[in-house]
């Protein structure tokens, strides 16, 4: 068997991080980081289906505009995104190659300036599952203990999930989509109930969840209701906050396509928040 520190530079202990990068790079070829699995060989620079060749970060900064328990947050955004959603308000980064690629020593530097100024360091995109690998060598070479927040669709395979543990602190989760076709139709994705549950099942069991349910139109009976139910009769809801969200606009190709190209209602938004609460969840 090979070992599975083979690869690792230099004779010294090898940490944990350090493997768990080193086993994140091996899902890189054939790359199976999230569950499109489109099994393109990335570590020779081939593009996979989320459009990232390599890590580009189209952003950094102190971040204010998340849940009150999370900030000041230093939020790191990478573009490229493993699901193709016609309504997405970060389009310009998780639907093109933009940003700037940079060395794993040096953001772990910046990492470590912000130490004590924020409470967390949150990564998101676009989505940030592509980019594991890069991740977890930044980690490797920070030096300040500083929490991890992971500000992710939950589409993982649970190889990379099993590389989360113990890494994110809290899982700034998404889950948006009902056991439908809603997934399908919007955000170009299969089988989003089965692997979206499973991979809030396994975050539960290790760290603390921040759920963000975007309410859309005319979505409340086939999304927000079977959402709710299922986060409510499936979690240790001791360690997951709700957040019902009102935020949905029309975005990208939304303007064009019927159902999604308007605003959701006061009624809508006030029936999905009302049935969290009646559900006993903590909403935010």
């Amino acid at each position: 068997m090979k070992r599975l520190d083979a690869g690792l530079r230099g004779d010294g202990p090898v940490s944990l991080l350090q493997l768990k990068a080193e086993l994140a790079r091996r899902l890189l070829k054939p790359c199976r980081l999230c569950e499109r699995r489109c099994k393109v060989d990335r570590l020779a620079g081939k593009t996979g289906y989320c459009g990232v060749d390599k890590p580009r970060i189209s952003n950094r900064f102190v971040h204010m505009g998340e849940e009150p328990d999370l900030i000041p947050s230093y939020t790191i955004f990478f573009s490229g995104c493993t699901f193709e959603c016609l309504f997405c308000q970060n389009w310009d980064i998780s639907q093109r190659e933009t940003g700037t690629t940079l060395q794993a020593g040096a953001v772990a530097r910046d990492i470590d300036e912000h130490f004590g100024d924020v409470k967390n360091i949150n990564w998101v995109g676009g989505e940030p599952t592509p980019n594991l690998p890069f991740i977890l060598d930044v980690l490797t070479m920070a030096k300040e203990p500083t929490p991890q927040i992971w500000n992710s669709n939950m589409y993982m395979t649970e190889e990379a999930m099993a590389l989360l543990h113990g890494v994110a602190d809290v899982y700034l989760a998404d889950f948006k989509w009902g056991p439908g076709d809603c997934s399908k139709k919007y955000s170009r994705i299969h089988n989003y109930w089965e692997i979206v549950t499973r991979n809030h099942v396994l975050a539960n069991e290790h760290a603390e969840i921040v759920l963000r349910h975007l309410v859309m139109p005319g979505h409340v009976d086939c999304c927000s209701r079977p959402v709710l139910e299922w986060i409510a009769g499936n979690l240790d809801t001791s360690k997951v906050i709700v957040n019902v969200m009102d935020q949905y606009r029309p975005e990208y190709k939304a303007p064009g396509i019927p159902g999604i190209d308007q605003r959701i209602s006061e009624s809508e938004f006030l029936e999905a928040y009302k049935l969290a609460r009646n559900l006993g969840l903590e909403v935010t």
